[in-house]
């Protein structure tokens, strides 16, 4: 036979072969069910794949055996209870093949997600060098989410999980990190970060068609990518709860914010069905201009909108960070104090402790004469004016136009006036894009920025 002919006749035979083989297909698990993951205890932890439609799948971890069997779609899912904290250990998921994952750790499971603030790395932020030269963690691990936006909701991303170290953590969002860091600390228990973000992004890029779609306010949106890309397939994998910094990219649309960002925790919720877990967030940090004089932000409305979402959205908290801002950068660049706040709101809202975890929170107002007192929760110990005297704070009468004030802490309150005011009717504190403030609690936490008024906002809905 001809070289060339038989080359043809073998290549066809064993494309016909190994193409029959291929037709079994092995069973697979997304890029997170790998070597490396940390799997949530004290709850039901799915464990999914795929394989041959009809094919029985056996996964064994932690003395327990669970089995399924692959649908019509190919696609199976077991369910682990009760998880033992601790490891490394082995998980083994034997189909038609066997695969055997190292290094699994179980222990608490965060989603960390936002723009870039939370997508800014370690190795860009104060004091990186010394930081990643200590590291080192093994019972802290980290999975990056690449960048990925679709159409409709993906199956999966790509990425794999790495032991904390000064070689895999430099390019890890150092929000997330900080936040890893004390976590552990404070529990004593494996942490594994899943870190989804990406910089410059608005709040529906991060929400679902469905959810943007069934608020009137948010209908018309050109949302959903990134959540179909890089949230969607993290579905259902157990977590504890979310951090989210993110915010800058809607600050044009803080009216609208009040909608949207309340709408896509409910919606990350309801995608989990894990009830309400917890979801800290961030609120914006100062940036640009410095301004002596009242006026209106942009800024300071969008602060408000995650203030109010904090009061109103079971099981969420704020870090307030007026305290790390930076006038001329809008990634500043200290990241320590915010996963440490971060931290702090976790160990109170999802692990039950006993700590303050936020500063002095506005809780109502008395007009006495010229002057007007303010009450506060989260006193943490007492109020105390850091640094000096009292600063940040407006005052306006009838008319609504805000100047500057005198303020100071008298019986656990804060007693505002102005010369220039002499009936007040609303004050503001922080309000603006750079709020210079210095109202802080005993437990080392500043307030965050807020308004008593409900005069209209300046920013447009959409």
């Amino acid at each position: 036979m001809h070289k060339k002919v038989w080359f043809i006749v073998v290549a066809a035979a064993a494309s016909a072969w190994f193409g029959s083989a291929e037709a079994v297909a092995a069973v697979k698990t997304p890029a997170f069910i790998s070597d490396g993951m940390v799997l949530q205890h004290g709850m039901k932890v799915p464990v999914w794949g795929t394989a041959d439609p009809g094919e029985k799948v056996t996964v064994n971890f932690q003395d327990q055996k669970v089995s399924a069997t692959a649908g019509q779609d190919g696609k199976w899912r077991v369910r682990l209870n009760d998880l033992k904290p601790g490891g490394p250990s082995e998980m083994v998921i034997q189909g038609r093949n066997k695969l055997v994952l190292r290094d699994v750790l179980v222990g608490e499971v965060w989603l960390c997600s936002g723009q870039s603030n939370m997508e800014m790395r370690l190795a860009d932020t104060a004091d990186a060098q010394e930081v990643i030269a200590h590291s080192k963690d093994p019972m802290l691990h980290l999975f990056t989410v690449p960048h990925a936006s679709a159409a409709s909701p993906a199956r999966d991303v790509a990425g794999s999980w790495s032991a904390c170290g000064p070689k895999t953590v430099p390019n890890f969002s150092a929000v997330a990190y900080f936040f890893g860091r004390d976590l552990h600390k404070a529990l004593g228990v494996p942490v594994g970060l899943i870190h989804s973000s990406v910089g410059g992004t608005p709040a529906e890029q991060w929400t679902s068609a469905a959810a943007l779609k069934s608020q009137p306010e948010l209908k018309g949106l050109q949302g959903s990518g990134l959540y179909n890309g890089m949230i969607a397939p993290l579905v259902p994998y157990a977590i504890r709860g979310v951090i989210w910094y993110q915010g800058e990219s809607n600050a044009g649309r803080a009216v609208q914010y009040h909608t949207l960002f309340p709408a896509m925790i409910k919606d990350w919720r309801t995608a989990w069905k894990q009830g309400d877990f917890p979801f800290l967030f961030v609120q914006i940090a100062p940036w640009q201009k410095i301004e002596r004089e009242p006026g209106e932000s942009a800024w300071a409305e969008l602060r408000e909108a995650q203030r109010l979402t904090s009061l109103n959205v079971p099981k969420t908290a704020m870090a307030v960070i007026t305290d790390v801002g930076d006038d001329v950068d809008i990634h500043p660049k200290r990241k320590a104090p915010v996963g440490a706040r971060l931290a702090l709101a976790a160990r109170a809202l999802a692990y039950g402790e006993k700590v303050e975890y936020t500063g002095p929170a506005y809780a109502g107002m008395k007009i006495e004469g010229d002057k007007a007192v303010l009450s506060f929760k989260h006193e943490g110990g007492g109020l105390v004016s850091k640094g000096g005297p009292l600063e940040g704070f407006t005052v306006a009468g009838a008319d609504r136009r805000f100047v500057n004030a005198s303020a100071e802490i008298r019986d656990r309150k804060v007693v505002v006036w102005s010369p220039h005011v002499k009936q007040p009717v609303a004050v503001r504190f922080g309000w603006a894009n750079y709020p210079v403030v210095n109202l802080w609690n005993k437990a080392g936490l500043p307030a965050s920025p807020f308004r008593t008024d409900g005069f209209p906002l300046t920013t447009r809905g959409k």
